[in-house]
């Protein structure tokens, strides 16, 4: 019991620190944003990948990667869920943002709510309009924090299933498991052309990445660590901005603590590839207004038992 209560008071020593060092800020438009108060699940959270790089601001931000990750009553497991990119949506009117809505590609909602908190705003009332999903909280994360974090923490091992070179470095990513720094790996889960699924592979791939760093996560061990504990706190602290619906973010930290790898399931949104007037989108199929009844009726693991054909291994 002793050994219990010091662990998890340097756990709580940690996600107050954590706490102070996040960016905090409202990223949910109020029709998006749910009426759930403090941390008891089910919770629905958006998570937004930026590709905002600290070396070219200049560049803009657009929505590289969306997910909604639903977490169950217990607050031990989670589902990932990836948005297709090229999701062909009704985007909605931000008067604000100086955008007359329309219908577009999903990830361009972030980039016409001239993105930031601005864009996750539009962003999250666009996923809200087509999947009647309302959020908990929400969070940005910039790509060139999430590499120094994978940096700090050792690298990551990712299996590559599938040979594919890389638009950006030209890097051939052979099959196999390897580990991989901050910035190979971010390469790797970018890519998409050239692999047998397209997209719904990369979706894959970022979903593995995710759970390969809870892996190598250990915050009970970090807490023996200061130093590499502080430099991993800065990191994540210039990687994200969450709003966490008004809960400090230490206690949603600290009610997360559950959560491991094993725990984290991967799902596809049911969609397929369509040409509309000479240009590829991606279509939602009938399956997927069953899995948004899921998400926010909190029927997930009954829907990934019923539905395994879009449940990814990770």
């Amino acid at each position: 019991m002793v050994v219990a209560a010091a662990g998890l008071t340097g756990l709580r020593s940690l996600t107050d620190r954590y706490g102070g060092s996040v960016t905090t800020d409202q990223l949910l438009a109020p029709d998006a944003r749910g009426d759930r108060n403090g941390v008891t699940g089910p919770l629905n959270y958006l998570l937004i990948g930026s590709d905002l790089r600290a070396s070219n601001p200049d560049a803009g931000q657009r929505a590289d990667s969306i997910l909604i990750v639903h977490v169950p009553a217990g607050l031990d497991r989670a589902y990932l869920v990836s948005v297709p990119r090229d999701l062909l949506v009704q985007i909605p009117a931000d008067p604000a943002a100086g955008y007359s809505g329309g219908t577009d590609r999903i990830n361009a909602a972030f980039q016409f709510g001239n993105a930031g908190a601005s864009g996750a705003k539009l962003l999250s009332a666009t996923v809200t309009l087509f999947t009647g999903v309302r959020f908990d909280g929400a969070a940005i994360l910039d790509f060139s924090g999430f590499r120094r974090v994978i940096d700090l923490i050792g690298g990551v091992e990712m299996c590559v299933d599938s040979e594919v070179r890389s638009i950006h470095t030209g890097h051939l990513f052979t099959t196999g498991c390897q580990q991989m720094d901050g910035a190979r790996a971010l390469d790797y889960v970018r890519q998409r052309y050239d692999l047998p699924n397209g997209d719904y592979d990369r979706q894959r791939h970022q979903q593995q990445l995710l759970k390969a760093i809870l892996q190598k996560v250990d915050l009970g061990g970090l807490v023996t660590q200061p130093v590499k504990l502080d430099q991993l706190i800065r990191a994540v602290g210039a990687s994200f901005t969450v709003d966490t619906g008004g809960v400090p973010v230490e206690d949603l930290a600290f009610a997360l603590r559950g959560l491991r790898p094993e725990t984290l399931l991967g799902v596809q949104m049911p969609a397929h590839a369509q040409d509309v007037a000479g240009s590829s989108y991606s279509m939602l199929d009938p399956a997927a207004d069953s899995l948004f009844g899921a998400l926010r009726q909190a029927g997930m693991r009954d829907w990934t038992t019923r539905n395994p054909n879009w449940v990814n291994r990770l």
